[in-house]
Order: structure tokens, then C-alpha cells, then sequence
């Protein structure tokens, strides 16, 4: 059996003999003594302790259970499922902790019940647990217990409103019944006629057409961004006034948020010419206003949790497109959904793939679990078959499909990645280690190098990092020469203006992922030494760490409405036109460059090397892609994954082995949640 996701029975002749049931100040105890050790969050250990002090006499099971769900959410997972593997010393559990470890959790868990019973019955009678469907009243509990599941409240309430809201989207039509004949004409015109094969991108125009909600998943280079643009002139040219369709365009980050708009204005522009003056395509693009991070859309407020924008106060839109929505967490898809009306379509852009969002949930994910089998029922079918000629394969039948999966599609054709990057990011994901490996030793001066075994040291790094290689020529070097060629005052503002414009641009070109955040393979190391490299070079050196210099790339990390900056921006400290002026960051945003001073900056950091997380959202030429000597529990697919398709043309990967290639390979991520089993509801469902 299992208990706390430990099984006693494999465990049997690994415990203590006879132990005595534990009390809950003996758990408590243990709570802070792991807490200390770095195996919990000291959160965690305090917010049992708080349990404890508002119910007197609460059970050593509670208390236990109570850290453990503070602690999964620490770790992105939404709740604690009470019966699944949890603790691991490898990678079988939602856990891994460090060996040294698991002799405390068995002579723990050798005091508390053997049996999952035993552990609902403790939770289920608990005055600080609510049961979900349970006989006694709902109390506002601090701790939910629905199912094998136990939450915290806020994060159960969060999946509750955003499966109801997803659920009830995905039941009604679109602004109004769907006129294929029109539709068919226009997707024609849109992406050419129909073939043998099914066109993706256009199927999920159509389905985004006929609903108010629908998701559009795909790996980089499938043309998520190409097809909503295609999507707003199909929305344009249906419209009974399309003069008045009030266009919004949002994302997690005010990178992704530039990009998207970039991307989107582009892609309208190039399609203008195909619809001539059929459709007053620029003019009306012309009417969307830029592109915005959610927690501008939906009105953050300092200080609290809470939006401007929620039921209460809906956005004014007609249609929202959100990209990047794999970086959506849990609570910001609930609170975003509840501030679209009802009336409004929306449609989320991303890739299920990708690593989720750091904080909990895997929303995206859970949205999007059908979308690769597709599971389409015969009503779904039909429509495809009328609005784009041609047939959805017969593996994406399914006449038992879900209701989401009817108004979901993933797009299949990567136009980008065909090479080798495109090829070892699809082996990684599909957990190929053997592909991976064969493709990594092909060819040293093509787009893909491995630094691996004795040629893997921080030096080899960051020397690539600052020179460049063979197949991926410049580097942060580059970036240092455009520095150097500051232009003098007297050659005016617009002169000053396009130096800023081409130090931001080649910055760009290249950058550090890392995988953690510490240590010397880690973003702090790495800025470390890279900075040192660049001084070596005739760079400017810090004089303290964090200290501004002229060229210190920065990365902002809290979002300042009143600075207007957001979690995210990337920009760089470079003395204005006037001589003797204070030093200001300078921000590219669609080729615009806008610029704050340094003073106004509280959040910032050195931005030579970022995480894979805070990646999300941009592409660079050369990505270096750096990972702990030995595998651990932060190295997964999804963390390669989206390491290796920031990379546009090139990609060097430091990580010591094959072994420890295949290691995270095998691991991958799983995030504890209930959304999926509540999306499976009964019908009445599009399509």
C-alpha cells in the first residue's frame, strides 16, 4: 500500500522495529529540524505550526499532511494527492529528496498510520480540513480535501473556476451560428485550397472561429503566431462590424508580449497584398492597441492579490489572444478567465510541451492533455470537413472525445526547426536518448556542439560564450565591440539612437541558460565569470557585484507599473546622448527602443546568463545551454526541451555525459493536479 506516496511494504525491513505513534509536537519538531536541513521550506514547517496553534489538539497526521501540501506548491504542483508516489531517492515520486532524507521520512512515517484510510480518516475529521462533497459545511477551511487530493483552499477554489469557466466557454458557440460556406471561401483564400492532408493551421482558424474558447498548441516553428494572425482576418472579414471588434493581445511577459504584437503585425502586413482591397486588412490592425503582460490587462494593484479587472469588472474585448500560455499559472488563468466576458472569444497560444510556469499548476498541460490524439467526434469532423475540404485523420477520431479536445489543435509542421536543432528537440521530447547522443556527435562546426567528460569546464563555457564558434560566430565579444563604437556627441541624438539600437541588438544574439540559480553552474556563477571574461577583453568590470557600469545587461524580476517595466524586460545601462548624464537602461520593445534610469530600478539582475524558465518567450542565435555536471532532480525533458528550442541557429549544451543526458530524459515532469479529472465532465459540449 502506499502512504504519503511511500510503499511500507518496500520499506518493510528498512524500519525500526517497534516505534511509538508519534504527537503532533514531535512532528512539528521534525517539520523544523527538515526545514533547517534545506529538504522543506521553513513555510512549510510554519505553516503546520499555524495549523497547530488555531486547532489545539490537531492531528500529528494533519500537521504532516499540512507541510507537505505547502511544500508541493513550492514545487509547482497544485495540490497533495494523498495515494500516488511521492518521496523518492530517484525519480518514481513527485519528490526527490536527497538520500539522507529518506531514513527520516520512514521513521516519521513509521509513527503515523500505515494505511491511506487512515490518513483521510484523520484529514476528513479535521476542524482546519474541508471535505469537497462531504457532509459538513464548508467553513472556508484553510485545507480542501477533495478526493485523494488535498489542497490548499486558494489553489482548489482556482481549478474549480477554471474548469467551470472552461467547461461553460467550450459549451456555447461563437458570437453567433457559423456561416461554412463563408468560411470555407475565406480560409481559401487565407491559406490556399484544400489537399489530401490536413492544413492544421487552418483547421484551428476554423475552430477558433466557432467558439469562445479554444487553444492552439504547437512546437517553435509551427506557426502559432502566423495562424492567429490569420485567424483576425478571418475574424475581420466575418464580422458583421468589423470596425468595431475590440482586439487585445497579451502574454506572461513583456517580452513575449513585444514579440507577440512584432509577430502579429508583421504576419498582417505580408497578407494584405493576397487580400487586396477586399478586406482593409492594415486599417484595421490599426485599431489593436499593443500588446500587454497580463498583470497590465488585468490591472494589477500593489499589495494585494487581487485585479482591477475580475467577474465583477470585465475587460472590454471581443477577442483576447494570449501567447506564451504555457507560463500561465494557476491562480492568473483563473483570475484571467473570470475577467473575459462571457461574449468574448479567447484564444491561448503555446506550447503544451514547455516547461509550466515556477509557480504551481501546469494549466497549460492539463488543458491540452487530448490535443496530440486530437479525439475529435463526428460533429467536429464535419465542420472540419466543411470549412476546410479536407479530413481530419482517422487517428484524431474519437466520437468519445472530451469537450476541450473539440475546441483544441496542435499544430504539427515545425517551418523552423527542420535541422538538427528541430530534430534533437523532438528526441528530447520524446525521451530518445540515443537520437540525442547520435545527433550531438554529428558534426562539432554545425549548428549543434556537446561540451561533455574533460572539454566540460567553465572556462570552455563562457570562452564560447564571448567568442563565439565554429557555426556560431560572435558572442557577447560581438556585443563588447558595439559598445566600443560609441559615437561622439557631435554626431547628434538619431546617431546615439542607432548605436543604442545595435548594442540591444546584438546582445540579443546569444546568451547563458542555466538550469539552477547558484553556484558557478549556475546564473550567478556564470554572470560572475563572464563579466570577468569581458573585463579581460577591455570590457568594464563591476566594482562590487550588482554594481552599474556602462553595458551591464540587466534583467527585470518584479513587475513596476509605475515604472513601466515588467518581470522579464531585458535591457542595458548606457550613458544618454548628453555627456555627463546619469546612466540609463535601454529597452528594445518591437524596434522601439524606450529607456528608465538606473535609480528607478529596484528589481533588476545581471542578464549574461538567465534561467530556462525566465527563457521563455525568446529565441537567440546561440544558445549555450549549461547544466549541472551531474544529473539532478532539476534536469528533466521539459527543462531540455525548452532550453534547446530557444536556440535559432545555434546550440552548444554543456552537461557532463550521455549518462546524465539520459538521466533527464527519464525525467520527466509531473505536476500534481485535479484539472484534468474535472475538465472530463459529462456533455454538452461543442462539436
Amino acid at each position: 500500500m502506499v502512504i504519503r506516496g511511500v510503499q511500507m511494504d518496500a520499506f518493510a525491513d528498512l524500519l525500526p522495529g517497534a516505534i511509538s505513534p508519534l504527537g503532533t509536537a514531535e512532528v512539528l519538531s521534525r517539520l523544523k529540524a527538515w526545514a533547517e536541513l534545506g529538504w522543506i521550506r521553513r513555510l512549510d514547517s510554519a505553516f503546520a505550526a499555524f495549523l497547530a496553534d488555531l486547532a489545539p489538539g490537531l492531528s500529528p497526521v494533519v500537521a504532516c499532511a499540512a507541510a507537505l501540501t505547502a511544500h508541493m506548491e513550492g514545487r509547482g504542483h497544485a495540490c497533495l494527492p494523498i495515494d500516488e508516489p511521492l518521496l523518492s531517492a530517484g525519480s518514481g515520486g513527485l519528490l526527490d529528496w536527497p538520500a539522507p532524507a529518506l531514513d527520516e521520512v520512514r521513521t516519521l512515517l513509521a509513527g503515523l498510520p500505515s494505511q491511506v484510510e487512515g490518513w483521510l480518516h484523520e484529514l476528513r475529521g479535521s476542524p482546519v480540513v474541508y471535505e469537497a462533497g462531504g457532509s459538513r459545511e464548508d467553513g472556508h477551511q484553510p485545507l480542501v480535501l477533495d478526493g485523494h487530493r488535498l489542497y490548499l483552499r486558494r489553489h482548489w477554489r482556482c481549478e474549480r473556476r477554471i474548469a467551470r469557466q472552461v467547461l461553460e466557454r467550450v459549451r456555447v458557440n461563437g458570437r453567433g451560428p457559423v456561416d461554412e460556406a463563408t468560411v470555407r471561401a475565406w480560409l481559401d483564400r487565407l491559406f490556399g485550397p484544400p489537399s489530401s492532408v490536413m492544413d492544421w493551421q487552418k483547421l484551428a482558424c476554423g475552430i477558433a472561429l466557432r467558439g469562445r474558447l479554444s487553444f492552439i498548441t504547437g512546437g517553435p516553428g509551427t506557426g502559432k503566431t502566423y495562424t492567429a494572425a490569420r485567424l483576425l482576418a478571418l475574424l475581420y472579414a466575418t464580422d458583421p462590424a468589423p470596425q468595431d471588434l475590440r482586439v487585445a493581445l497579451a502574454a506572461p511577459t513583456g517580452k513575449a508580449a513585444a514579440r507577440l504584437k512584432q509577430a502579429i503585425d508583421q504576419a498582417l502586413d505580408e497578407l494584405q497584398p493576397r487580400l487586396g482591397d477586399t478586406l482593409l486588412l492594415r486599417e484595421l490592425a490599426g485599431r489593436i492597441g499593443p500588446a500587454r503582460t497580463l498583470h497590465s490587462l488585468l490591472g494589477a494593484r500593489p499589495g494585494t492579490r487581487r485585479f482591477r479587472h475580475d467577474a465583477a469588472h470585465p475587460l472590454s474585448v471581443d477577442v483576447l489572444i494570449v501567447d506564451e500560455a504555457s507560463m500561465i499559472h494557476l491562480e492568473m488563468m483563473a483570475s484571467l478567465l473570470d475577467a473575459v466576458p462571457p461574449s468574448a472569444r479567447i484564444v491561448f497560444l503555446g506550447d503544451k510541451d514547455q516547461l509550466a510556469s515556477v509557480e504551481a499548476g501546469a494549466v497549460l498541460g492539463d488543458l491540452c492533455r487530448h490535443a496530440q490524439a486530437g479525439r475529435y467526434r463526428e460533429a467536429t469532423r464535419a465542420y472540419a470537413r466543411a470549412v476546410t475540404g479536407s479530413e481530419v485523420p482517422p487517428a484524431c477520431a474519437d466520437d468519445d472525445g472530451p469537450p476541450l479536445a473539440q475546441q483544441t489543435v496542435m499544430l504539427r509542421e515545425s517551418r523552423r526547426f527542420q535541422g538538427p536543432i528541430g530534430q534533437l528537440a523532438q528526441a528530447v521530447n520524446g525521451g530518445d536518448a540515443a537520437a540525442a547522443v547520435s545527433l550531438l556527435r554529428q558534426s562539432p562546426d554545425g549548428p549543434l556542439r556537446w561540451l561533455e567528460g574533460e572539454a566540460l569546464s567553465v572556462d570552455a563555457v563562457v570562452r564560447l560564450a564571448v567568442r563565439g564558434r565554429e557555426g556560431a560566430p560572435g558572442g557577447y565579444g560581438a556585443y563588447l565591440d558595439a559598445l566600443r563604437r560609441r559615437p561622439s556627441p557631435q554626431a547628434g541624438p538619431a546617431a546615439h539612437l542607432a548605436w543604442v539600437r545595435d548594442v540591444l541588438v546584438a546582445f540579443e544574439r546569444v546568451r547563458l541558460l542555466c538550469a539552477v540559480r547558484e553556484g558557478e553552474w549556475g546564473v550567478a556563477g556564470m554572470n560572475l565569470a563572464v563579466e570577468r571574461a569581458l573585463a579581460a577583453e577591455g570590457g568594464q568590470a563591476p566594482r562590487t557585484a550588482g554594481a552599474w557600469y556602462e553595458g551591464r545587461p540587466v534583467m527585470v524580476t518584479r513587475n513596476d507599473p509605475a515604472v513601466g517595466v515588467s518581470n522579464g524586460d531585458i535591457g542595458i545601462a548606457l550613458a544618454p546622448h548628453a555627456p555627463g548624464a546619469a546612466l540609463r537602461v535601454h529597452f528594445l520593445e518591437g524596434g522601439e527602443v524606450r529607456s528608465v534610469g538606473v535609480g528607478r530600478l529596484a528589481d533588476v539582475e545581471t542578464a549574461y546568463a538567465m534561467t530556462v524558465h525566465k527563457s521563455q518567450g525568446s529565441e537567440f542565435e546561440h544558445t549555450l545551454l549549461v547544466l549541472p555536471r551531474d544529473a539532478t532532480s532539476v534536469l528533466t525533458r521539459e527543462l531540455l526541451y525548452t532550453g534547446i528550442t530557444r536556440a535559432r541557429s545555434a546550440l552548444t549544451l554543456a552537461l557532463g555525459s550521455p549518462q546524465a543526458l539520459a538521466d533527464a530524459l527519464a525525467r520527466g515532469t509531473r505536476r500534481a493536479s485535479g484539472l484534468p479529472q474535472a475538465l472530463e465532465a459529462p456533455d454538452g459540449a461543442a462539436g
